[in-house]
């Protein structure tokens, strides 16, 4: 249950040197939140369910209900492309597609395209973990099954006319597919050992294996239409409900990506190999005294902006249809990103390298005047980084775990919030509040104690609070804040290449938290303007 707020005081205002364009200034290219609301963020495979992963299931919509009971607006997600080793949903093989994992295999069954008792292996899957390797194991063959039965005529497709699908996405699923045909081929491994004669798009349509593996890339395609099919069925479930979707769009691309496969020319890689020059990181940080070495392809900003930066466009309208609004990963990388030396062991020895700035967020305003981005500015402030965010009018963020600690002036602190910003007590890269709050050393729970009145004895709601009391327009709160979990649901860990992404939550975990916290939570959100605007006339059964 929600803690008891008695004597909290929290002083939040506008500060304008926080992202705030001067009048004497140019006016900023995008103006769109401007109304209070608050979201929950959760990646979809974190969902409970049966089938060893969350899914674009009967469970989502669930989720989706508890958001409208309890007063959300949004529901936030990590990137939701096809993920390959190290299941990181930063590190996709596309930029574009959808990931099968998260289709719902018993809608398959209910439309024929597999057997009503296929399923059955998949009941033994770990309900608490995602088992990366056991559902390879099981759920392709399974997906293989349901293109196999589309193809063969014994069902038919579920969402619409296939070859509409392929047709409006053919520029990016053509090439996907045969990226993923190919890899399937050559037993997984990366683009840059198959042979020469595939090793880009251009190369492969003239290659022997366009034709050969013509059934594969089908497949791979269908895939891609199930997915799309059931998510275009979960946006109008959550648009019934009130609730927007924010996605995430990482800044960089894997290197052993379709994107990369099809286009060399638009990433800093070697003529002759194709081996990338150098890769992406950031220098020593909050998260690690090494610096994170990413190790993705660096773009060639150049090679973008002789094309007007048509790649990226085509990106984002990608994302404007899955998404209501999008984030934008690693805004810092936009203004200067960290260039390390191929084959370094860490990220220390890096540089910074002057990215696309101002003009190409000029080039997405001209596209998408209406484009609703949030900038993922965290970090060390740059001049740099501060001035392009002023530019662009994009609402940064502001995480609560960062705030405490040092002196007054961090911008971190409710006290230098400002309204066109996003507040989270953390994100999916840091441990949970509760986790978060054991772990650290006295000075700065002795801050965080005096600075927001607590005791510290519901530290997850403290922040939940907090959050809804700041200035900035939206609030984000992690699931596992809600429910008060423990380290024991951290999501990821950067730096760490193992057990990441794998924590979900059960059911009655929901249903509790909606039958105990609902109410407060809309209590709250009535309490610090951040209710929908109808939410008040909303019958329980409306609701429903």
């Amino acid at each position: 249950m929600p803690f008891s707020f008695d004597g909290l005081f929290l002083l939040v205002s506008h500060n304008d040197g926080m992202g705030q364009t001067p009048p004497s200034q140019t006016p900023p290219l995008f103006n769109w939140l401007d109304e209070r609301a608050a979201g929950v963020l959760l990646h979809p495979t974190c969902l409970p369910g049966d089938f060893g992963i969350g899914a674009l299931d009967q469970h989502a919509d669930q989720f989706l209900e508890f958001l409208a009971a309890a007063g959300f607006r949004y529901w936030q997600v990590c990137p939701l492309g096809p993920t390959g080793y190290g299941d990181s949903p930063y590190q996709c093989f596309s930029a574009f597609a959808g990931n099968p994992y998260l289709i719902d295999l018993a809608a398959l069954v209910r439309a024929g395209l597999i057997a009503d008792n296929a399923l059955g292996p998949l009941l033994f899957l770990n309900s608490d973990r995602v088992d990366y390797g056991a559902l390879w194991r099981l759920k392709w063959p399974l997906l293989f099954q349901a293109h196999d039965a589309f193809r063969s005529g014994r069902a038919a497709a579920p969402y619409g006319d296939f070859a509409a699908f392929q047709q409006k996405h053919a520029q990016w699923l053509v090439p996907y597919s045969f990226f993923q045909a190919l890899k399937d081929h050559f037993d997984g491994r990366p683009w840059w050992e198959w042979p020469v004669d595939v090793r880009n798009m251009a190369l492969a349509e003239s290659s022997p294996l366009a034709a050969k593996l013509a059934d594969r890339r089908e497949a791979y395609q269908f895939f891609q239409y199930l997915f799309f099919g059931q998510w275009k069925q979960l946006r109008a479930r959550a648009a019934k409900l009130g609730i927007s979707i924010i996605g995430d769009v990482p800044i960089f691309v894997a290197l052993d990506s379709a994107a990369v496969w099809d286009s060399p020319h638009l990433y800093q890689l070697d003529a002759k190999t194709g081996r990338p020059l150098a890769v992406a990181g950031v220098p020593p940080d909050y998260f690690s005294e090494d610096g994170q070495l990413w190790g993705n392809p660096l773009y060639d900003w150049p090679a973008h902006a002789a094309e007007g930066y048509a790649w990226w466009l085509s990106r984002f309208q990608a994302n404007f249809d899955l998404y209501d609004v999008v984030r934008l990963d690693h805004f810092r990388g936009f203004d200067t990103y960290w260039s390390v030396p191929a084959g370094a062991s860490n990220a220390r020895d890096g540089k910074w390298q002057q990215g696309p700035g101002l003009d190409f967020f000029r080039a997405v305003a001209a596209r998408f005047p209406d484009a609703k981005i949030i900038a993922e500015d965290l970090g060390e402030p740059a001049p740099g980084v501060t001035a392009l965010l002023a530019g662009t009018g994009l609402p940064g963020m502001a995480v609560l775990q960062f705030a405490f600690g040092g002196k007054s002036d961090n911008f971190y602190l409710p006290h230098n919030h400002h309204a066109n910003s996003v507040v989270y007590p953390g994100t999916h890269d840091n441990d949970t509040t509760r986790g978060w709050y054991a772990s650290i050393d006295g000075k700065t729970r002795d801050h965080l104690r005096r600075y927001l009145r607590i005791n510290g004895a519901e530290i997850s709601w403290d922040f939940i609070r907090t959050a809804y009391a700041s200035v900035a327009n939206l609030a984000v709160i992690p699931l596992q804040d809600l429910l008060s979990f423990g380290s024991e649901a951290r999501f990821n860990l950067p730096g760490s290449s193992e057990g990441n992404w794998q924590w979900r939550y059960r059911p009655a975990q929901l249903e509790k938290l909606k039958t105990e916290s609902a109410a407060y939570l809309r209590e709250i959100g009535e309490l610090y303007g951040r209710l929908p605007k109808k939410a008040e006339k909303l019958t329980a059964d409306e609701r429903r």
